[in-house]
């Protein structure tokens, strides 16, 4: 893939991966597409969404239907059937299933087939992974982006659409964590024989550490993040941390002096939160130190010096960084790894709308269409 533009603004109207003034987040997303047309001179209609906060949760599920066809032949038709068998079940108030992830097809009784179109049976039944959120903040997600004048096409959860342009198909068969550390959030997908066994988004992020270093140093925080970026790394043990003292100039006030193990101590604390956190949710699926293809770190937040070392002592499991593939000429930043995948996605959508039958397309995109616009009906 070749970039034609890549466009940035400074974030407003959300928090923590929510949207909290869908007006604001309109706004800007508008002044995005007027900067984009007018750098590659092509009009955008609709884009693919990325839903992120730590409202987003993933459970088990399972659907069972009886197949419809009289010689017993499953159709795209049974297969969807089953597939919204798997999203009918109770949920508390204002919780809401957008997507399931399948994990297997069950045909009378025999498990682990993961293609079932076209094969015999009576009974069809499928295993997934229900994705779902808080419907007042998946409502104001994509309020806003409709308000902007832009349709959507799918809604991805951000770590799933990183993983997308981060992890291998060996990685995801072999079994594999991606942690996305973001600003607010940092967004933890687990795959395994190629399907996505497990989906968690924590409230914590590399803001967190902005405002720790903020408060540890007692600066401002547009100061604190200079020197996260500029200074910041983690330590992999406590003695290895040199005492050098570092200064740097805040206009006219006082230079501000600090040595790099205080400030190694702060990051380290909240980094070794996030990883307590990660193994918190491998535990809750038992791989905890149990990945083959280990952790991928992706997402602004992984760039931090040491961090990968500091990642294997924690997680005790193989790491590295991931960085987006499949783009020509572009620079590798883990930052951009969400916004790639969601692109890669919709390759693979127009590749599927090039191989499906005109019903078979229309019945899929209806169905997304649906899942979106649920989110409105009281």
């Amino acid at each position: 893939m070749e970039v034609l533009s890549l466009v940035q603004e400074p974030a407003a109207g959300i928090r923590k991966g929510v949207v909290i003034d869908p007006g604001e987040v309109s706004n800007i997303l508008q002044n995005i597409i007027e900067r984009v047309k007018a750098e590659t001179n092509q009009r955008i209609d609709s884009v693919y969404l990325n839903v992120g906060g730590s409202h987003i949760f993933s459970t088990p599920s399972r659907g069972l239907v009886s197949v419809s066809r009289a010689d017993q032949k499953i159709s795209e038709e049974d297969i969807d059937r089953v597939l919204q068998a798997a999203r009918a079940f109770s949920l508390p108030l204002n919780k809401e299933i957008f997507d399931v992830s399948p994990r297997e097809f069950i045909i009378d009784g025999q498990s682990g087939i993961k293609e079932v179109l076209g094969l015999q049976g009576v009974r069809l039944e499928a295993e997934v992974l229900a994705l779902g959120g808080f419907a007042p903040y998946l409502k104001n997600l994509t309020q806003a982006v409709l308000n902007s004048g832009l349709q959507i096409l799918d809604m991805i959860p951000s770590p799933i659409a990183s993983a997308g342009s981060c992890l291998s198909s060996r990685q995801k068969e072999l079994g594999v964590a991606l942690l996305d550390i973001g600003a607010g959030t940092s967004g933890l997908a687990v795959f395994e024989e190629g399907d996505l066994i497990h989906l968690a988004i924590l409230p914590i992020g590399s803001a967190n550490i902005t405002n720790d270093i903020a408060i540890g140093l007692k600066t401002d925080i547009d100061v604190a993040e200079r020197i996260k970026i500029e200074y910041g790394f983690c330590r992999i043990f406590p003695n290895q941390s040199p005492r050098k003292k570092e200064r740097i100039e805040i206009g006219e006030e006082e230079p501000l002096v600090f040595s790099k193990k205080q400030l190694a101590g702060i990051i380290e604390a909240r980094v070794s939160e996030i990883f307590d956190q990660v193994n918190k949710e491998l535990k809750k699926i038992s791989r905890e130190k149990l990945l083959p293809a280990g952790v991928v770190l992706t997402g602004g937040g992984s760039k931090l010096p040491k961090m990968v070392d500091f990642a294997k002592k924690e997680l005790k499991l193989s790491c590295r960084i991931g960085k987006p593939q499949g783009f020509l000429d572009f620079e590798k930043d883990p930052s951009l790894s969400t916004v790639c995948g969601l692109v890669l996605e919709g390759v693979d959508l127009e590749t599927e709308r090039g191989t499906a039958t005109f019903q078979t397309l229309g019945k899929r995109i209806g169905n997304k269409i649906k899942r979106i616009f649920k989110i409105f009906i009281p």
